[in-house]
């Protein structure tokens, strides 16, 4: 649901227009992290560390491709992510790998932030935290506001692009990221890292590992907080978190115990601005203008979200392993907002001021009868998802074989509250009108095998059986309309995911031919409809090669795809048989791309990578449907129009990325970042008045690296977005009709801040 290294800045007297309390605050938060971390170290330095043990990463780990296998991926290191690490959110951290695009609704890259792979939103890429899937159960979106500061957890992603190797969890349907945060750290260290930025930005974490204690013991820890006030009106965050993780190690097997646990409260930002209000006042937000008067002060998202991770892995002889991993996700939050009575949503007993509409008697006062009210609602999700992963690998000189999969339930609760009406009429602060429960099951096997014809020759076969459950009962949208409304849904999926592939690689070349099929079950709100009228799961025929040249001075790599779609789910504007606005699927559609990346090494100071993607994009036939309104704005109907060969919305033709490395002095280093997206459609039209203009952005990074007695190493980075102060937009949604027989379209955009910057120092002891 929507409410979905050391850096050290400043630590003194509270700057202008910044809050003392929250100065202080975060003084003694920093100080006692770092009395922790100094207890920490001096603890493990006492101890005898030995080097016999069972030092890999603690985790299910085979979901990642490995060097070999054929599919496009990208593999970013803890080194990577945090030259950038200093404020945004994760999916900023990835804007330089191939065929990404991102958004924010703050316009800052800090609370709410999307990305698209390939032209696939996060609903089609699955995302893994340590081989446990992590996308949101019901919808298949990645909420990164959900886990503040992750990125400072990192030690390595994956981003494999495509449907890719076998994952536990939502098929990979453009892309999937395997974030790995379970590296083992033999050494004792401490971080600060604080930041502070344009828009009143700060980003305080604190740090702290023991090392190896005893030669088997470990523990890490993290305390983050992230606020802003962003670059929209109205449109803060305050994101805070935290994460704790002991292993236990022995020469042949490993625990791991990881809590990670984030709490965001942000200010509602996903209405974006009206294109009409671009031009005068690009910063406008309309949520909680709905209060007569000056806006509502708590029209928000809270949420917070904990997850429990428990690993073991042994290794059983050289030939041998075995990991699994049990876990639980438990996760509970609202979005709060105002509905004011006005005349333009005040119709009737569907109005969302109406007492009718949440199932409530008019209140009488003395001859009067009151039908409406301004109402204050909470909507509530409260939801656990827990389940099991588990692989058993067999390695020898030519094959690798791998026998994997896992279950999961989840268990969701949707409800809404009113908590307050200024004509009263509410029996209590936090009154019930709606309550529906929803349980998904997954169970999934896999085998994978991986074989050495020769030195330079190798195959992948990969083949995954898939079980989803989905059991619905009831949809707010029809349920507090129609009272007796009794929509249920209990659908089961089975699929069967094959891959295929073979590599070749030698003497710094690699090349790769793959072919893999992918199934997607609907989401949760496509199941909106009657039983006769219920969406069908998608299926996706990808078609993968590449090839890569390695050297000490330079490198490229070319990836080609096309990634065939069988019944893909679209909005068209169509209304269901209940009256809902709901995906519906379209028989055939593509998508065909060609990838580049390149690197070269000039000198010891000057270095450049970039990389480019070129597609198309299209559905082959579908038919669009527009509400027909009269004169009075009184709904007649629906038209509808037929299109051909249109552009798939929001995937962009062109995406091409690129950053040059300048080092004038040692331990500096001055980076120029640019960013180039062609035109996206916001339907699937190819309509010119419903999309989003193409944008080009330059950013710079400065950071110098200091090394003294005061700390084993003091990285100072400033970080200036948008160097040109680009007026672009990343995102943003379409809605059009026919009023009086014109055809009328409403835009909204999502623009990103003009020039801005963040500065931070790291401090690693």
């Amino acid at each position: 649901m929507p409410a979905k290294g050391v850096q050290f800045f400043y630590i003194g007297e509270p700057s202008s227009g910044c809050s003392a309390k929250y100065f202080i605050g975060m003084k003694k938060m920093i100080m006692s992290a770092c009395l922790c971390a100094s207890s920490i170290m001096l603890f493990a330095q006492q101890t005898k560390l030995t080097d016999t043990v069972y030092l890999q990463p603690v985790e299910v780990s085979s979901v990642k491709a490995t060097e070999l296998a054929p599919f496009a991926k990208t593999n970013l290191t803890a080194k990577d992510i945090s030259k950038s690490n200093i404020g945004q959110d994760i999916p900023y951290l990835l804007d330089q790998t191939p065929s990404v695009v991102v958004n924010s609704d703050a316009g800052t890259g800090i609370g709410y932030t999307g990305i698209h792979i390939r032209g696939s939103d996060a609903t089609r890429i699955e995302v893994s935290l340590n081989g446990i899937p992590n996308n949101d159960e019901e919808d298949g979106n990645e909420y990164w506001v959900n886990m503040p500061d992750m990125a400072s957890s990192i030690s390595s992603i994956q981003i494999q692009r495509g449907v890719g190797t076998s994952v536990n969890g939502t098929s990979a349907f453009g892309a999937s990221i395997d974030i790995t945060t379970n590296e083992f750290n033999k050494d004792a260290y401490g971080d600060i890292n604080s930041s502070y930025g344009s828009f009143n930005s700060w980003k305080n974490t604190v740090k702290a590992g023991s090392g190896l204690i005893d030669g088997h013991f470990t523990i890490d820890a993290r305390l983050s907080q992230i606020t802003s006030d962003g670059y929209i009106d109205r449109a803060t965050s305050n994101l805070k978190s935290f994460a704790v993780s002991t292993a236990y190690i022995t020469k042949k097997s490993s625990f791991r115990f990881n809590i990670f646990s984030g709490k965001e409260k942000t200010d509602q930002a996903w209405d974006g601005v009206p294109q009409d209000s671009l031009l005068t006042n690009r910063t406008y937000n309309d949520l909680g203008t709905e209060k007569p008067g000056t806006p509502y002060n708590n029209q928000t998202d809270n949420y917070q979200q904990d997850m429990y991770q428990l690993f073991f892995n042994h290794t059983f002889n050289d030939h041998w392993s075995f990991n699994t991993a049990v876990f639980m996700t438990y996760g509970r939050g609202y979005y709060q907002e105002y509905k004011g009575d006005s005349a333009e949503t005040a119709k009737g007993d569907n109005s969302e001021t109406s007492y009718a509409y949440y199932g409530l008697l008019n209140p009488v006062y003395g001859n009067d009868t009151v039908t409406n009210s301004d109402m204050i609602r909470q909507l509530w999700l409260d939801n656990h998802y827990y389940g099991q992963i588990a692989s058993a690998q067999y390695k020898s000189n030519k094959d690798e074989i791998t026998i994997g999969g896992g279950w999961s339930r989840y268990e969701g609760s949707h409800f809404g509250n009113v908590i307050w009406a200024l004509n009263g009429g509410i029996p209590n602060d936090d009154y019930q009108y709606y309550h529906h429960p929803v349980l998904k099951t997954d169970e999934n096997i896999y085998v994978k095998w991986q074989h050495s014809l020769s030195k330079s020759w190798s195959t992948f076969v990969d083949v995954q059986y898939r079980n989803v459950y989905h059991r619905i009962d009831g949809f707010e949208a029809t349920s507090v309309t129609d009272p007796s409304d009794t929509l249920s849904v209990a659908r089961s999926f089975n699929f069967v995911n094959p891959k295929i592939g073979i590599t070749y690689a030698k003497n710094g070349w690699q090349a790769y031919a793959s072919y893999a099929r992918g199934n997607k079950e609907p989401n949760y709100s496509d199941f909106q409809a009657n039983q006769t009228n219920q969406p069908k799961p998608e299926s996706l025929n990808d078609y993968e090669m590449g090839v890569q040249r390695t050297k000490s001075k330079y490198g490229w790599g070319v990836d080609a795809y096309y990634m065939q779609y069988k019944d893909q789910l679209i909005l068209t504007g169509q209304i269901n048989s209940i009256g809902a606005y709901t995906r519906i699927n379209v028989p055939n559609s593509y998508r065909l791309g060609l990838e580049l990346q390149g690197s070269v090494k000039f000198t010891n100071w000057l270095n450049i990578a970039a990389n480019a993607t070129f597609s198309i994009n299209k559905i082959k036939a579908f038919a669009e449907f527009l509400d027909i309104y009269d004169s009075t704005y009184t709904w007649t109907g629906q038209k509808e129009i037929d299109h051909t060969n249109t552009n798939i919305s929001f995937s962009p033709d062109e995406i091409i990325g690129g950053t040059v490395n300048f080092i004038p002095v040692k331990n500096s280093q001055i980076s120029f970042i640019s960013k180039y997206v062609g035109r996206q459609y916001m339907d699937n039209t190819s309509d010119l008045n419903r999309s989003i203009a193409d944008y080009f952005t330059e950013s710079a990074r400065l950071s110098y690296t200091i090394q003294n007695k005061f700390a084993k190493q003091i990285d100072i980075i400033l970080q200036v977005n948008n160097l040109l102060s680009t007026k672009y937009n990343t995102n943003g949604y379409t809605y059009a009709d026919i009023e009086s027989g014109s055809v009328i379209t409403y835009n909204s955009y999502f623009p990103m801040a003009l020039i801005n910057y963040m500065v931070g120092v790291n401090m690693h002891f």
